[in-house]
């Protein structure tokens, strides 16, 4: 399914807040992973705040329960094709993958995980896509294999680094989040989505949040003592790292490999470092430079295959 990127603003936005937009897939791309990149990034460090002030699984479905309506009501005003029942029940199934297993448990696990530690983790998300993606019959060749393991290889010397630990409990909560996450690119690089990538997430983020909404009330999850930093890391969250942050990884999953969308789980926790770094003063180790560059390879590698194949 093809998508184009809208050409004017809905109704009430003055012109001269436009953005334009990349002309060419290329930049389109680059645009969407440096978003990816920088923005999820940070958001561990904005989860590890927000928890001050919300339990794991509320916070999770509040975030995008929010930003999904808000997703919505953006998409509507620009009077989108609407999608069917199958298109709304596949973009259920995503985001309850994405949204509702893969967030909650991240945010459930770093209850007790560091927030470098954390996104360590998540980096084993490209080795699940590519095994899922190989035992759904794509053909994986020896050269995108060669980049997950030299990713791996990079988040091993960055994590050799770290002196963060956590729980058994907590660990394994969030390498779950990583294996659903996985799950939940490849179903929708294949089921049939609503073709307007707004409104497709919008549905996406919105359903799962609901349903993490749902049950963390049930489970008897209720709001901690209101703080203002917490309050601020949720609200940026909802804004920064859902509504913004999805699109652009919606549109990868559209345009490029399930590899190359994925490789933002190699950067963010290069950027994740580097905001400790910048605001809480971690220092910089040899290991960290080291594993930069080698996870950096490792991406311009998983670019160059992700070419060829587009190519064939």
């Amino acid at each position: 399914m093809s998508f184009r990127l809208p050409t004017r603003l809905p109704t009430g936005f003055s012109p001269r807040f436009a953005l334009r937009l990349p002309a060419t897939r290329g930049g389109r791309v680059a645009l969407a992973l440096m978003v990816v990149y920088i923005v999820w990034g940070s958001t561990y460090l904005a989860v590890h705040v927000a928890l001050g002030s919300f339990p794991p699984l509320l916070m999770s479905g509040l975030r995008n329960l929010f930003a999904g309506i808000g997703l919505f009501v953006f998409a509507m005003r620009r009077n989108p094709v609407l999608p069917d029942l199958v298109e709304v029940r596949n973009a259920g199934m995503v985001g309850t993958m994405l949204v509702g297993f893969s967030s909650g448990m991240l945010a459930f696990g770093m209850r007790t995980v560091g927030t470098g530690t954390a996104a360590v983790m998540v980096a084993t998300v490209p080795l699940f896509a590519t095994v899922i993606a190989a035992i759904a019959g794509r053909p994986i060749a020896k050269g995108e294999w060669i980049a997950v393991g030299l990713g791996l290889v990079g988040i091993a010397i960055l994590s050799s680094g770290s002196e963060t630990t956590g729980t058994a409990g907590g660990s394994l909560a969030i390498l779950c989040g990583a294996l659903f996450w996985a799950g939940g690119a490849h179903l929708a690089s294949r089921l049939r989505l609503p073709s307007d990538l707004f409104l497709s997430t919008a549905l996406q983020i919105g359903l799962g949040g609901a349903m993490s909404t749902t049950v963390a009330l049930v489970t008897g999850e209720r709001m901690l003592e209101i703080h203002f930093l917490p309050i601020l890391a949720f609200v940026y969250l909802m804004l920064i790292g859902t509504m913004a942050a999805y699109v652009a990884y919606g549109y990868l999953i559209r345009h490029t490999s399930p590899i190359v969308a994925s490789s933002c789980m190699y950067v963010n926790p290069i950027v994740a470092v580097a905001l400790g770094a910048l605001l809480l003063g971690e220092p910089v180790t040899r290991s960290t430079i080291v594993a930069t560059v080698v996870i950096l390879v490792s991406v311009g590698m998983s670019f160059v295959f992700d070419r060829k194949r587009a190519q064939q």
